[in-house]
């Protein structure tokens, strides 16, 4: 790493982001009592949801939701609340 801007392009930096942060998950499909129906609600398609930029923002974006209790929060794009809404152009990530 250079003393420069960070780029989130540092693989082993961004891999322990992930480990770190997907313990917070709200949903994860791993979790007993996971509902089919999150699967089409999850972050990634939620018109809140903002991408972080660089190689992180491949799976990991902030949630931008008034009222949610992740507003302001790193999320990953497979998580989800019960706030979501869906993107009017179907887009995900």
């Amino acid at each position: 790493m250079s003393g420069g801007p960070w780029t989130g392009d540092d693989h082993a930096h961004n891999d322990a982001c992930h480990e770190r942060w997907s313990q917070e998950q709200n949903r994860s499909t791993r979790q007993p009592g996971y509902q089919d129906e999150w699967y089409d609600e999850q972050c990634g398609g939620c018109r809140y949801w903002v991408a972080l930029s660089g190689e992180l923002g491949r799976d990991w974006g902030v949630c931008t939701r008034n009222g949610s209790e992740f507003d302001g929060q790193v999320r990953f794009e497979h998580d989800g609340c019960e706030l979501f809404a869906m993107r009017e152009d179907g887009s995900f990530g």
